[in-house]
């Protein structure tokens, strides 16, 4: 079996599962947000069910338009905060919260080979610590928070292996990101992703964050790192927890394997309106932006921003754009300051934010007008993904979101 199968075998009462089949798989761990908990609140009340089935097991977290944006997310966000007082279900609260997807690595509760479910496509982040995570509905949570388990399909397996070592400014981001313009936004489709090979060996916890939140964007239904030296050093001293940790079988049967040169693979660009439609930077031409946004839960994590502050230390953002910093969470901001990198932000002119998507999906901290352009370190370019539907964003890693906000346009860190 892959080592999606063995995961979900484990989590079933099977010997053995095939793609295809259907399945009722126990959940280690039931994730929602400010946008899809209150939906999952209502379908779980209809339910008639006293209680969730584990209050440790389930976390519920506000990031999207937290702190509160407006009345109407205010509102939203009590409901999500009584309802997990209620419980007893695990909740961030502002001041302590982040991004959800960077916080729960972060504290310990997403762990190696786990059943993670969440109420957000970007679940699948949690791949690169060896667990089967995914996105689904809220309705499909509201059951999960009732029974503990969930209904799916076994997905099939595709194998991706990077050989080689990545470039000097290329990274996690840049792998994915090539990897999804050569099989395009629907190359994986209901498919587990499972990334091997040197490039991969080599790559820090942080960048295989992001390479597994970006699964969801080749239309996979996980993306999963085997655990390895890397995977134990990053977990140690963050959980007490015991886990099991599952490896793929050498006689595994993969729907695709497919091979790339990761060094040949330089920063990549992803231009509107498609994750897929991505040309490296070196030929990105001439295009000015009006705004940088460096952060999410793709690349909103501690190594994200010394990146881009290595790129802006001594430098100055052009004074023609916005160039909006975001924290993955309360830690990383912390680190950030620690080490010197907030004021080597705001010395270049940038604007650090409180850990919160908002940007990202449109929320809120720096959305588009028509006709605007920006640059990001986020998931997703599609029409009105950050703003007016006549505005457009490209997808980078931090430093070359970094350098263009240096130059006013697209550009790679090596002009710099």
């Amino acid at each position: 079996m892959t080592l999606a199968e063995k995961i979900l075998a484990a989590h079933c009462g099977r010997e053995r599962v095939s793609p295809g089949d259907f399945l009722s798989v126990r959940c280690d761990l039931v994730l929602s947000n400010d946008i899809t908990a209150p939906i999952a609140m209502r379908e779980f009340e209809r339910l008639g069910v006293p209680r969730v089935f584990d209050p440790a097991r389930i976390v519920m977290v506000p990031d999207h338009f937290c702190p509160n944006k407006d009345i109407q997310s205010a509102t939203q966000i009590k409901i999500m905060r009584e309802f997990a007082r209620r419980h007893g279900i695990i909740y961030f609260e502002v001041g302590q919260m982040g991004i959800e997807h960077v916080i729960l690595p972060e504290k310990g509760l997403a762990l190696p080979g786990q059943v993670i479910v969440g109420a957000d496509s970007h679940t699948c982040t949690y791949g690169a610590l060896g667990a089967f995570a995914t996105g689904m509905g809220s309705t499909d949570i509201a059951i999960a928070m009732a029974t503990g388990e969930i209904w799916m399909k076994a997905p099939t397996t595709i194998k991706f292996i990077y050989h080689g070592r990545p470039g000097k400014w290329s990274g996690g981001k840049d792998l994915i990101l090539h990897t999804i313009g050569d099989i395009g936004v629907d190359g994986a489709l209901y498919s587990a992703m499972e990334f091997q090979g040197e490039a991969i060996d080599t790559l820090s916890m942080d960048g295989r964050f992001t390479m597994a939140n970006m699964a969801i964007e080749a239309g996979g239904k996980a993306g999963l790192f085997r655990v390895d030296s890397t995977t134990r050093r990053y977990l140690k001293g963050r959980t007490k927890s015991k886990y099991r940790v599952y490896e793929p079988d050498a006689d595994a049967e993969y729907a695709r394997v497919i091979e790339y040169d990761a060094s040949k693979i330089e920063p990549q660009v992803a231009f509107p309106h498609l994750p897929s439609n991505t040309r490296p930077v070196s030929r990105a031409g001439n295009v000015p932006i009006d705004q940088a946004v460096i952060g999410s839960c793709t690349n909103g994590r501690i190594e994200d921003l010394r990146l881009a502050a290595r790129v802006l230390k001594g430098r100055k953002v052009d004074p023609h754009l916005r160039c909006i910093i975001l924290p993955g969470s309360q830690q990383v901001y912390l680190d950030a300051l620690k080490e010197g990198l907030i004021e080597i932000f705001i010395k270049a002119g940038a604007a650090v934010s409180t850990p919160t998507c908002g940007p990202c999906l449109g929320g809120y901290m720096g959305v588009l007008a028509e006709g605007e352009r920006c640059i990001s370190t986020t998931n997703r370019n599609f029409v009105g993904r950050m703003g007016h539907v006549k505005s457009e964003v490209y997808l980078s890693n931090p430093a070359v979101a970094a350098a263009s906000a240096v130059l006013g346009r697209i550009a790679g860190p090596g002009e710099l």
